[in-house]
């Protein structure tokens, strides 16, 4: 215990003022954004294919635009104000929300939002791996995680707060009260923007000589291990998905604020330990511990025929994110040239992302043709799919030096 204090104690200071910035705007994100869904379905009366293209196309918005941001950031070797930017256009999109009325208009300010995300995320996460020395890195980053899912946890009791002082246990959210949330959204997206723009300093990193951009030159190990990601990411829809199955077995908006805030409790409790523990073990063994966890929690999700199910998946659901996320960030700097980190944090986020709206679309049909538990039983086999591939490639020659 104390040698973990003393570690994040020594964190440099770009770490702690990417942690606060992140901490403030999933503060803001989390408040809104989890209502959205619900905003779709009970004001508006959108079906869940709708919402999936959405949320799917929304993030693979995002995911197109990483790519040429961290690609930027490496040409530039500059990190911090490509993120200032992002995180500023996020915060500017948000008021939106509050006079939205039609599900074209919650599209068009959810995709500003996530071209925000795009810009940002790649040059944040290269200035992270930039400022620490690799012996820590899987603490920095898992330190982020934390701080980031905090955030999240505080912007759902926001949340969850408002919903009980302005509609009580209504079990379907009002206009009224979307609105409210949005309100108070916007004071720490704002605080975000201004504490990464005053409390983080530019690391200089290496130019990259790379124009146009090369991923080749990631190597194969990198992008065997995005193949793998991909793969994972396949069967990993919307969480919008969830939400919306907690809501089908009787949960109402009260039940659904406080499952996301559990949830964000036990992501933030495990975060930094599982990336202090990347630092010891290999990282692939902790991903795929995480994945397997994902696979059994989506499982249960299928079969889940009552509301207490929910409350322990969704708990649960935290230590896999926990485990896997910020760890997954973390191996991405072990694999490629330093001068091709932003290239590759955009790389493997453009993956990532490029999945959401294939795996959205194939959960928001296989609901609808099929049953609420289809999409849960899909992305159980696809998990424990890419875990076994990530478990015999990290046992290979490659593989094994890539930790």
């Amino acid at each position: 215990m104390n040698r973990r204090a003393l570690g994040l104690r020594h964190l440099p200071r770009n770490i702690w003022a990417v942690g606060i910035t992140s901490f403030l705007m999933d503060v803001s994100s989390e408040m809104v954004l989890n209502l959205v869904p619900l905003f779709l379905a009970n004001v508006l009366g959108v079906g869940t294919t709708v919402i999936g293209v959405i949320e799917g196309v929304a993030e693979s918005t995002a995911s197109l635009l990483k790519v040429f941001s961290g690609w930027i950031s490496d040409r530039l070797g500059q990190r911090k104000w490509l993120a200032v930017a992002g995180y500023a256009l996020s915060a500017a999109a948000k008021p939106f929300l509050y006079i939205a009325s039609s599900w074209e208009a919650v599209a068009g300010v959810r995709w500003a939002d996530r071209v925000g995300k795009g810009i940002r995320t790649a040059p944040r996460d290269a200035l992270v791996a930039d400022s620490i020395d690799e012996k820590r890195r899987g603490l920095a980053f898992g330190f982020h995680r934390a701080a980031d899912t905090g955030g999240a946890m505080v912007g759902v009791l926001g949340a969850l707060a408002a919903v009980w002082m302005t509609q009580g246990g209504v079990g379907e959210l009002t206009q009224a009260t979307f609105r409210t949330v949005v309100l108070v959204s916007l004071v720490p997206a704002g605080l975000a923007v201004l504490v990464l723009a005053l409390g983080a300093r530019e690391v200089g990193a290496a130019r990259s000589a790379h124009s146009p951009i090369r991923f080749r030159a990631l190597g194969r190990p990198f992008l065997v291990f995005l193949g793998i990601v991909g793969l994972f990411e396949l069967g990993n829809s919307a969480d919008a998905f969830l939400v919306l199955r907690a809501q089908t077995l009787g949960t109402n908006v009260l039940g659904i604020l406080g499952m996301l805030a559990a949830f964000n409790l036990v992501y933030t409790l495990v975060s930094t330990p599982a990336g202090a523990l990347s630092d010891r073990i290999p990282r692939r063994t902790v991903i795929v511990a995480g994945w397997v966890v994902y696979a059994g929690i989506y499982l249960g999700l299928g079969l889940a025929g009552a509301v207490w199910n929910m409350w322990v998946l969704y708990t649960v659901y935290g230590a896999y994110y926990g485990a896997a996320y910020g760890t997954a960030k973390a191996l991405v700097a072990d694999l490629v040239p330093v001068e091709l980190r932003g290239t590759a944090y955009g790389t493997y986020s453009l993956v990532v992302g490029a999945m959401d709206l294939p795996a959205s679309v194939i959960a928001g049909a296989l609901w609808q043709g099929v049953s609420p538990g289809a999409p849960f039983f899909f992305g159980a086999a696809v998990a424990l799919l890419a875990a076994g591939a990530l478990w015999i490639w990290g046992r290979s020659p490659a593989g094994g030096q890539a930790g």
